[in-house]
């Protein structure tokens, strides 16, 4: 049985300011082995082991792929966006509110998955949040992260209903 295409509704607003963070998201991973004291890049990659020999060679043998796999689905969220994310540059055009419709396949939604949590995992490394309710939903400062685990939320549900 072959999974049915998700679609997404977005509007051209939070397209072109999700593109800009997808786009950010692909540039930190396409520097992940340039800059070895982010703590966002850490969080990306996790020691798969507490011994840090075994630690050390599990990523040198799997760090490279998982980034690239990274940027690969980064790059896959981007293309599905494009059209959506074209927005008028007057601030008071009403299209720029003009809900749109995205159609991922499968393997396109699985891109989105995994783009969305590692973006929040980046947001909460950046803005200190080390548990679920670690932070204030009254905090403007942590919109873009409540506002992806809703997207992450309704994607996971869209998939779930196939």
């Amino acid at each position: 049985m072959t999974a049915r295409p998700v679609v997404l509704e977005i509007t051209r607003l939070e397209a072109a300011h999700l593109a800009g963070l997808v786009t950010q998201f692909a540039e930190l991973v396409d520097g992940a082995g340039t800059d070895e004291g982010d703590p966002a890049i850490a969080r990306l990659a996790p020691d798969a082991y507490e011994e840090r020999g075994a630690a050390d060679e599990f990523r040198r043998l799997t760090e490279a792929d998982l980034f690239d796999r990274r940027r690969d689905d980064a790059h896959a969220v981007l293309a599905s966006l494009a059209g959506a994310a074209r927005i008028p540059d007057d601030p008071e055009d009403p299209a720029l509110l003009e809900a749109v419709l995205i159609e991922l396949p499968a393997d396109s939604a699985q891109a989105w998955l995994r783009t969305l949590a590692a973006l929040r995992l980046v947001l909460a490394t950046r803005l200190g949040i080390t548990e679920a309710d670690h932070h204030s939903p009254d905090d403007p400062r942590f919109g873009i992260y409540d506002w992806l685990g809703y997207r992450l939320d309704g994607l996971v549900s869209a998939i779930d209903d196939d």
